[in-house]
């Protein structure tokens, strides 16, 4: 068993090892976001969409996490349905802005 609640047994051998790289991240945000898509996805992705897949997540965690946040502006190469359906599995992360800032910590000069 890996991540939650999907079994691995039932994939090949690259799906085994997406779905176990996408638990185990660096940064537990990306491990959820991953993770939960992987969980409820990687059955279904063509061969196409799990090498578009890999691509996405070869990219830095910090990265990743700050546009799925809406904290930094998407990269053109990453603006894909792919990337759109894997964004869509965040947990509740609030979109880091100035304004989240300021109503968290007072006024950011």
């Amino acid at each position: 068993m890996t991540g939650l609640a999907r079994t691995s047994a039932d994939l090949d051998p690259r799906r085994r090892r997406i779905l176990y790289r996408c638990w185990h991240r660096g940064i537990r945000e990306m491990d959820l976001v991953f993770g939960s898509f992987a969980e409820a996805e990687i059955g279904r992705l063509s061969e196409t969409e799990l090498d578009q897949f890999e691509t996405i997540m070869g990219e830095d965690d910090h990265d990743l996490h700050a546009w799925i946040t809406g904290a930094k502006p998407l990269p053109e190469h990453l603006k894909t349905p792919l990337f759109a359906r894997v964004a869509a599995y965040t947990p509740d992360f609030d979109p880091v802005t100035k304004a989240s800032l300021e109503a968290r910590l007072g006024n950011i000069q």
